[in-house]
């Protein structure tokens, strides 16, 4: 079986070809990061404007790598939610319009579920049950993973998401947008210990996260001190050991909570080599394995779409022929998946 993925959610265009013999076929992806660079983070209608460009040059793109035509691909899977509205509008219009021209299953994914399953395109993929760290520009959630589709919310965070943090606190340090990348850079270059930043909500029970007021910590402490070079690499570098530890903390109370050996971080601040060093020394203490994709394949792309429509098609999902997209769409919603429909 082969699925045609289209990811348009946000500030990438993903399209990816996935064969559930021979794995995945081809991948495209183009970042739309000059378009908005100018205007410090995503523009909503470019990001819309942009997808209408690039999506079928890059469906056509892929198909060329995949050495493969139209009537070869079996079916169409597309982010449906969530996501910004009229982003996620275009790839759903496309992905259903191929679907019906083509003759095959058209099936609406779940953005923050491809990003879950996303280290099942690995040699080595985690094994259920696990803990899931969803950690994004967008989101920051721990959800207690059982099977696929079988997702219980165990914490959020409350106000922005730990990669929204990274970003807000990189601008405060004069970074270019997308600033997360380059904070961590410039934390490399930082002294550990000159700053200290709070852990927040960590001295309380409970897996919910808040990085608001970190992100505060940092413009007040930026605010307050000389703005040279070694300064700022200082300042970064007691931000990222924050949020780091902060993760940490939380994923050791839902490992203990659950009971569960596994942990798989997935989204775009799942590159972040010092969280991924972290959690593999916590797990090695505790005598268990982190799971997480490639750094090709934490941020948004396409392969992660097509697996997860390939899974979703196998359990019997086929979506109608109208056009929706949900925004806003809580994980746990989504139905479970039969086991042999994963294989």
């Amino acid at each position: 079986m082969r699925v045609l993925g289209i990811e348009t959610s946000c500030d990438e265009t993903g399209i990816a070809i996935y064969d559930d013999a021979a794995g995945l076929l081809a991948n495209q992806l183009y970042s739309q990061v000059k378009v908005h660079a100018d205007y410090g983070g995503v523009v909503p209608e470019l990001a819309s404007r942009d997808h209408v460009r690039k999506t079928v040059p890059l469906i056509q793109a892929a198909l060329r790598e995949a050495q493969l035509t139209p009537q070869q691909i079996d079916a169409v899977a597309w982010t449906a939610g969530p996501g910004l509205v009229g982003a996620l509008l275009v790839g759903a219009t496309v992905g259903r319009a191929l679907a019906y021209a083509w003759s095959v299953p058209g099936v609406p994914v779940h953005h923050m579920e491809g990003h879950l399953l996303a280290p099942m395109l690995e040699e080595t993929p985690p094994a259920f049950p696990f803990v899931a760290l969803l950690v994004s520009g967008g989101h920051t959630q721990l959800i207690a993973v059982t099977g696929i589709g079988e997702y219980r919310l165990l914490g959020e965070s409350i106000d922005d998401a730990a990669g929204e943090a990274f970003d807000k606190t990189a601008k405060l340090l004069g970074l270019d947008y997308p600033g997360g990348p380059l904070l961590s850079k410039m934390a490399q270059q930082g002294t550990a210990g000159r700053f200290t930043f709070p852990r927040p909500m960590t001295d309380r029970p409970g897996l919910d996260f808040s990085f608001s007021g970190l992100k505060t910590f940092a413009a007040n402490t930026i605010r307050s001190h000389d703005g040279d070079a070694q300064t700022h690499a200082d300042i970064a570098r007691a931000f990222e050991d924050a949020v780091v530890e902060t993760l940490a903390i939380k994923c050791r109370r839902a490992l203990e909570q659950t009971g569960f050996t596994n942990l798989v971080i997935a989204g775009g601040v799942s590159a972040n080599r010092t969280l991924r060093a972290r959690l593999a020394e916590m797990m090695s203490a505790r005598g268990g394995a982190v799971f997480y994709a490639r750094p090709a394949f934490c941020t948004d792309n396409g392969a992660m779409i097509a697996y997860a429509g390939m899974v979703r098609l196998k359990a019997g999902v086929n979506g109608e022929l109208g056009v929706t997209v949900r925004p806003r769409w809580p994980l746990a919603e989504l139905p479970p998946v039969p086991a042999a429909s994963a294989d």
